[in-house]
């Protein structure tokens, strides 16, 4: 599959929206909170639905995805992201738009388990194919934190989820019209990929896991809350929406790109020795991030959300490298559930934790959980091992 075609070019697009609806809420958050008369920190539990969704839902969407069809499901996935985003903009209290964000995060639970293997499943290239995937979904977080505060701020909080709701509507019609039918689902399709030892592979899941773990709260902490932190640290930025989102923009729209050298890396090296050193570089950025004050801030979240978006086509590429694409939906479902079930309360605690103990203290304990997936990415197979392990041996 070429990333040109229209399959690719509709996949591409669902990460984007994918990305793009499951921010605006924590992004649009304070002006909510001025329409309802409350606090924004009162508000962000409301988001727990969502982000639990997005995980546990994995586990159902990527079992359909492989036994039933990716085509189908991506269908549903656009139809449901745009039809929950506009039920979103008709809710009246806070109750209302927690059940309503939790449905929508059912639906942007599909994307991920089905749509990238779906996109990498005949690529010549799949870490460049994972870089391009990766960089257009974080263009959506950019403009969830971008366009969405504008549209918010402008025209009422409603237009922030209205705008993209009609975006998925009618990219769900485009994707039934212009993607062609599944021969077959893929859990019915022959092995391509040799299986790997059980110790092997059972090493390879636990990294796997805990990566994603890791890189789940790592990810949804700094992307949920950049907003805010930026406002807490420049006062120019905190008087100044318009002033703000162009500064949001200009973090993810730069940090996005290093997904493209990422991926164009893991097509030509080991992962391990192209992963280890991005986690080792959120170690010291977080620490200095803490510490930052006045535009100094700014350079110094730019810099650590190069390193924390570089380190997202790395969880896929492991899938790509070591899981055969008949269980590919399976294996990407229980990794995102397991992760973004933990990451979660992540979401749901951002505004009691800062207002708890402050952004310095939580950017510090990010510092912590990068340390942690330093160590377990050391204890990840050597690739040129194991594909000499599971390879046939001539006859004697």
């Amino acid at each position: 599959m070429r990333n040109t075609s229209p399959t690719a070019l509709l996949l591409n697009l669902g990460h984007a929206m994918d990305h793009w609806v499951l921010v605006i809420f924590l992004y649009t958050v304070s002006v909510l909170a001025g329409v309802w008369g409350t606090d924004w920190k009162e508000l962000t539990p409301y988001a727990f639905g969502a982000s639990f969704m997005f995980g546990a839902g994995s586990i159902v969407s990527g079992k359909l995805g492989d036994q039933w069809g990716r085509r189908s499901m991506m269908i549903i996935f656009f139809a449901g992201m745009g039809i929950s985003s506009l039920l979103i903009a008709l809710c009246q209290d806070k109750w209302q738009i927690g059940v309503a964000l939790t449905l929508m995060g059912a639906f942007a639970s599909i994307y991920h388990p089905v749509g990238i293997p779906m996109l990498v499943q005949k690529a010549e290239k799949p870490g460049f194919t994972i870089g391009v995937n990766g960089l257009v979904g974080n263009l959506g977080v950019a403009l969830g934190a971008s366009v969405s505060v504008w549209l918010a701020t402008r025209f009422g909080w409603q237009t922030a989820y209205v705008v993209p709701g009609v975006i998925c509507l009618l990219a769900a019609a485009a994707f039934a019209i212009m993607v062609p039918r599944e021969e077959e689902a893929p859990a019915r399709r022959k092995a391509k990929i040799l299986e790997l030892p059980p110790s092997v592979m059972a090493r390879v899941f636990l990294i796997m896991t805990i990566t994603a773990i890791t890189g789940s709260i790592v990810f949804n902490f700094t992307t949920n809350s950049n907003g805010e932190f930026l406002k807490a640290g420049i006062k120019e930025l905190a008087e100044n929406p318009t002033a703000l989102g162009v500064a949001l923009l200009a973090v993810f729209a730069i940090a996005s790109l290093a997904q493209l050298v990422v991926g164009a890396l893991i097509d030509r090296y080991p992962l391990k020795w192209i992963y280890l050193p991005i986690i080792l570089c959120q170690i010291p950025l977080f620490m200095l991030a803490a510490h930052a004050t006045g535009w100094a801030l700014l350079a110094t979240v730019i810099a650590f959300m190069v390193f924390v978006f570089g380190a997202i086509p790395f969880t896929d590429a492991m899938i790509v490298r070591y899981i055969d694409d008949r269980l590919r939906s399976r294996v990407t479902g229980v990794r995102l559930a397991i992760g973004f079930g933990i990451s979660s309360i992540v979401v749901a605690l951002i505004g009691p934790s800062v207002k708890a103990a402050g952004f310095p203290t939580l950017l510090m304990m990010l510092a912590g959980v990068a340390a942690v997936a330093l160590v377990a990415l050391s204890f990840l197979p050597d690739e040129r091992a194991v594909t000499q392990a599971v390879a046939p041996r001539p006859a004697e």
